[in-house]
């Protein structure tokens, strides 16, 4: 597993042309034990919330006149519609009832305790700060670019998207930004028939102290990018899938209110 962060330094602000503002404090929460465990737990409990849970009328199938003949009459001793009429009431015949349906005893959601659960985040959190993680994630990080990656607040008034690609150029960002279009790939099987037909890489997560900014308009076609505001980010947003290490991007507010939230 690679190094996590284990004693607080400083990091650089870069500014909209790619240069160093200034230095700020490493907030505690990227000191945090990294939980592989504890994320990979919380996206599945986040993924299985939204699962609705349903189930059948326990006489579905039922609600008929069929009746065996018995025996003795070189039948087959399955239900009949009274009258002539076809197999009813048993599985596996036209009209008949389903052998296993869905009930509602079933347990869909994975609950996850509350203190368990901000362990998660803040682990998932002090992931974005391990630039091995971030590298062993699939991101393309140039050597010179310092992780976590904090910009100054200018980013937010950013209003048109040639402006946030010229962002990105400057801050050696847009190499991840071309390997997440070109790595978008049509699914193989019937996924493709059933909403998903499309597998898209995560680019980068912008983060700001505010839910609306500009800048998420600027932002919001390009493949992969996804937008948070800091005082409601989520396990899910931060480690898809249950892996940690997201490439993310941190306004110098958004930066420094972690200690806020989360010491």
């Amino acid at each position: 597993m690679p190094a996590q962060i284990t004693e607080k330094r400083t990091v650089p602000v870069y500014s909209l042309d790619g240069g160093v503002k200034e230095q700020v404090p490493l907030p505690t929460v990227f000191t945090q034990e990294i939980r592989r465990d504890l994320i990979q737990r919380a996206v599945i409990s986040s993924l299985t919330a939204r699962i609705q849970p349903k189930s059948r009328d326990p006489m579905a199938g039922k609600r008929t006149s069929a009746e065996s003949l018995g025996v003795g009459l070189d039948l087959a001793r399955v239900p009949r519609v009274k009258g002539g009429g076809p197999a009813a009431f048993v599985p596996n015949v036209i009209g008949g009832r389903r052998a296993f349906p869905e009930r509602l005893e079933k347990i869909y959601h994975e609950r996850i305790n509350e203190k368990e659960r901000l362990l998660a985040l803040r682990s998932a959190i002090a992931a974005t700060g391990v630039k091995d993680m971030v590298v062993g994630r699939g991101h393309v990080v140039q050597e010179g670019l310092t992780i976590p990656i904090v910009v100054s607040d200018e980013i937010k008034n950013l209003k048109k998207a040639s402006e946030f690609r010229d962002f990105l150029k400057k801050i050696s960002l847009w190499d991840d930004a071309v390997r997440a279009k070109e790595g978008i790939k049509e699914r193989s099987g019937k996924g493709k028939y059933r909403g998903r037909r499309w597998i898209r890489p995560k680019f980068i997560l912008l983060v700001a102290d505010k839910l609306n900014p500009p800048v998420r308009l600027a932002a919001r076609n390009f493949p992969g990018l996804d937008f948070a505001e800091v005082g409601s980010l989520n396990v899910e947003r931060l480690a898809p899938g249950g892996h940690p290490g997201r490439l993310t991007v941190w306004t110098e507010s958004a930066f420094k209110r972690l200690d806020e939230l989360f010491s």
